[in-house]
């Protein structure tokens, strides 16, 4: 009886976890899309004389000119947002199954992982300033934290599992 509470309590927090990580990829694709009237408001925080302040405002001409000239350039925006909804539904698979879609966890720590070194070099190459790129990388490292409680939860759910079945 105690093992079946443990597995039902293990499944509930890798239910939540996983709703708030697929809910977070759902909002970050979103808002890349408005990339044009975030930057708009951003820059009203901050003084255009300042470094963050010229650096965006920057940014944001860049992004309104280009829009004005080029809008179909912005389509990748689009793509990037369909892809955070797209890599949220593959978290269905664990919400419904956490051992039989372990896998999907995995992967979800080696993109969290690989966002790092992504962020450093192809930043460094497209002349991103070092301070954003770090904001970039902890994207990756705080993804790192529900996939780990997930992670974790389903390798103690494996345990009980087999111990409830040699029991049987």
């Amino acid at each position: 009886m105690q093992s079946t509470f443990k597995i039902e309590k293990n499944k509930r927090i890798i239910k939540r976890w996983l709703l708030f990580f697929m809910i977070i990829l759902i909002i970050s694709g979103i808002t890349a899309m408005p990339a044009e009237k975030e930057l708009s408001f951003a820059t009203k925080f901050f003084n255009e004389d300042s470094f963050i302040g010229k650096w965006l405002n920057d940014i944001y001409l860049a992004v309104k000119n280009t829009n004005e000239n080029y809008p179909f350039l912005f389509y990748g925006y689009d793509w990037l947002a369909f892809a955070h909804i797209v890599l949220a539904i593959v978290f269905i698979g664990p919400y419904k199954d956490p051992v039989k879609n372990k896998w999907v966890i995995e992967f979800g720590t080696i993109a969290c992982f690989l966002i790092i070194p992504f962020a450093l070099f192809i930043g460094y190459f497209r002349s991103i300033p070092l301070w954003w790129r770090l904001i970039d990388c902890s994207f990756g490292i705080f993804g790192l934290v529900p996939l780990g409680v997930c992670y974790n939860k389903i390798r103690e759910l494996e345990t009980l599992l087999k111990e409830t079945h040699n029991n049987d």
